[in-house]
């Protein structure tokens, strides 16, 4: 008589294992779901309350909108119809991570036939924002004619982004800048603290006790920044940190 060994179970448990990540996954959508409650055919709530209900959720938890903000809710599944609730809709902020621009708000119905869905709401906006109207090489002070002014989505826009031209005026570019680049206070720096070839006063600190003398700046430095000097005493070059105008410390070992 011949032995045939068990079929393997395996591909029922991944087959099962497959279902509950693919549900987790649906569970975790940030799209408009409804719950058991909300049947075909019920009597549609009307859209515009639930949009007024998430928006008014919203702005519970975002910071308050500039001039130029707007939030933007949904999209709420087209055909969704749910049953009328028949007492007021409960609304606030859905389980899970929001930003300072976005919030899932969950609208919930409590009443004979409950149901529940999932609205993303979202600032959206635009800004006067500079950039750069030519391409830059490094170390260029910028004009007013490398600047120029644009509106741009708020929602797309780096961090630390220029949003008035004269600000960037008399900057300099840390780095190569391409044309119509957003400027940023990464990109620029400000006016150099000493210039290459210029006389400068070195100070060095030891012990409590300050020593200046006269120095010349080999490249140009920006506060803070460190930069060679030679020592016009001795003809020494040394290295120090440009603290403020004409002024540079030398960094003691």
């Amino acid at each position: 008589m011949s032995y045939e060994a068990p079929k393997s179970r395996r591909p029922h448990l991944a087959a099962r294992l497959a279902a509950i990540a693919a549900a987790a996954v649906l569970s975790m959508s940030v799209s408009v779901r409804p719950a058991m409650g909300a049947v075909a055919g019920a009597v549609n709530q009307d859209p515009s309350r639930l949009v007024a209900l998430a928006k008014s959720a919203a702005l519970r938890q975002l910071a308050p909108l500039g001039a130029r903000e707007r939030l933007t809710v949904g999209p709420i599944a087209p055909g969704l119809r749910l049953a009328s609730c028949g007492r007021a809709i409960d609304a606030g902020p859905a389980p899970g991570l929001h930003t300072h621009t976005q919030v899932v708000v969950e609208l919930r119905c409590t009443g004979a036939t409950p149901w529940h869905i999932y609205v993303p709401v979202r600032v959206v906006g635009v800004t006067p924002v500079a950039l750069a109207a030519h391409a830059l090489v490094a170390g260029t002070v910028l004009t007013a004619k490398d600047v120029h002014i644009e509106v741009r989505d708020l929602t797309q826009l780096p961090p630390g982004y220029l949003d008035d031209p004269a600000i960037a005026v008399g900057l300099t570019a840390a780095r190569p800048i391409a044309e119509g680049t957003v400027l940023t206070n990464q990109l620029l720096l400000g006016t150099p603290a000493v210039r290459r070839g210029q006389t400068v006063t070195l100070v060095a600190d030891a012990g409590g006790i300050s020593v200046r003398m006269s120095g010349r700046a080999l490249a140009d430095g920006f506060v803070n920044q460190r930069v060679k000097v030679e020592n016009l005493s001795s003809g020494k070059i040394v290295e120090g940190v440009a603290r403020s105008d004409q002024t540079v410390e030398i960094l003691l070992p």
